[in-house]
């Protein structure tokens, strides 16, 4: 990545730019995991916001390999900003608002295949006789219910690996924001075994942190489609199943109580049906549950804290 680009071409931000590209990113995916399920394709919903903007909500069901995978575009536009942004950035306050972005979830068949979360995003305020405020976010997360530490590693390693281009630091401070965002705090326990996440991200300037936003994106499927392919085929029963509906739940906890996306959307008037598509087809909750001493699922529990996985 060059740093010598000027201040002020750097940090002009684009935002048709960022939408092309989140358009053809969504096609990308959902023809990389279309082909990875091979036998169902994503059915489209294309959708117009009253207040502004709209998107196309693209969601695979009962596929051979996928019970239901949503890969969403979307593209908001606000004349004023919703609470959870200005809770904690107070300048916005006033501004009009154009948010963008791919946000994808996919809930495989297989107990053995993880679950899986990605979303990258841009977001700009404005107001007149003042500079515009913009920042991308994002990055994947990655969430076992049958954890296997080389498909972690290779999770892991893709990450690191994106990451590198941009900083030798950026990597284990993104690695660990996950971890931090992605924690249930009323079951002191990771979503999963984390990724990258960032937030805020505009002082490399605007061309730097869209390449950056851009890697995150683009890798998504060198990081996920590998571990699908490889468990794909795993033999699983009655137990596997039911341990992965429970496990679900702590899914739909998270994204109910803690996530920041769900909130934004809901907030913003956002078409609710593509808002919650994150959530699995099926889920359980059962009281006070104990899995086995030294079982399978017992074990899960040592991969949900931060950790060092390369």
């Amino acid at each position: 990545m060059k740093d010598n680009i000027s201040k002020t071409t750097n940090n002009i931000p684009d935002i048709k730019q960022v939408i092309n590209f989140f358009k053809q990113l969504q096609d990308n995916i959902c023809n990389g995991l279309a082909q990875a399920d091979g036998q169902q394709t994503f059915f489209e919903d294309n959708w117009q916001r009253e207040q502004g903007g709209g998107g196309r909500t693209r969601v695979l069901t009962n596929g051979a390999v996928f019970e239901q995978a949503g890969v969403n575009f979307s593209y908001v536009i606000g004349d004023k900003m919703p609470a959870s942004a200005t809770a904690h950035r107070p300048e916005l306050q006033g501004r009009t608002f154009q948010a963008c972005g791919v946000s994808l979830v996919i809930h495989p068949k297989n107990p053995y295949i993880p679950t899986s979360h990605a979303n990258v995003r841009f977001f700009i305020a404005e107001k007149e006789g003042a500079d515009p405020v913009w920042w991308f976010g994002g990055g994947f997360d990655l969430t076992p219910f049958y954890p296997f530490i080389e498909d972690i590693k290779h999770w892991h390693q893709t990450a690191a690996d994106l990451c590198q281009p941009f900083g030798e630091e950026v990597y284990q401070q993104h690695k660990d924001w996950c971890d931090q965002y992605f924690y249930l705090k009323h079951r002191d326990e990771t979503r999963g075994v984390g990724g990258l996440f960032f937030d805020d991200l505009n002082d490399w300037g605007f061309e730097k942190s869209f390449a950056y936003m851009q890697a995150v994106g683009e890798h998504f499927l060198a990081a996920y489609v590998p571990i699908v392919n490889k468990r794909k085929n795993t033999p699983y029963g009655e137990r596997e199943r039911n341990f992965q509906l429970y496990r679900r739940g702590r899914y739909v906890e998270f994204n109910l109580v803690y996530d920041r996306g769900t909130l934004f959307g809901l907030q913003t008037g956002g078409r609710t049906e593509s808002i919650l598509m994150s959530m699995p087809p099926l889920a359980r909750w059962e009281y006070d549950f104990q899995a086995p001493e030294n079982s399978a699922e017992a074990k899960l529990l040592d991969y949900l804290k931060p950790q060092s996985w390369l």
